[in-house]
């Protein structure tokens, strides 16, 4: 939902108000599904949900074209994927592995933190590397 509304305030500063009103509607489907599955879960959104919302943020940023932003404003999401290509690559090499787990926050759930610690601090990072994006925009 923060890179939706981070692509969303783009489109804004772009007068894209086709963009604006898909990135408001999705940031409230996102805000609906979180306010009735707070902790503990009740639903999972599952790959169909994500998937959908992946899509839709390359979909913006393609539109806006600015594709490259998307590795700053969706870091999180871009480490997730490199911690599992590195983490198979240098298995097969090797034989060892590079993360307790991967996906990344797999690999913090096993080092110890709570599921709550590991969602703030992701999200807060999303929030400071969106903020950094509206600067480079």
């Amino acid at each position: 939902m923060i890179i939706i509304a981070c692509l969303s305030v783009i489109a804004v500063r772009y007068g894209e108000p086709e963009l604006v009103m898909l990135g408001a509607v999705l940031c409230g489907a996102c805000l609906g599904f979180l306010i009735f599955n707070l902790h503990p879960a009740k639903i999972f959104m599952g790959d169909t949900g994500s998937l959908l919302l992946g899509g839709a943020i390359v979909v913006m940023a393609l539109r806006l074209k600015i594709p490259l932003i998307l590795l700053v404003c969706a870091i999180i999401p871009v480490l997730e994927t490199v911690s599992v290509i590195l983490q198979v690559i240098y298995f097969k090499k090797t034989g060892n592995r590079i993360f307790k787990m991967t996906p990344l926050h797999h690999h913090y759930e096993l080092s110890g933190w709570k599921e709550g610690k590991i969602v703030s601090v992701f999200s807060i990072v999303t929030l400071v590397f969106c903020i950094i994006a509206l600067f480079l925009v």
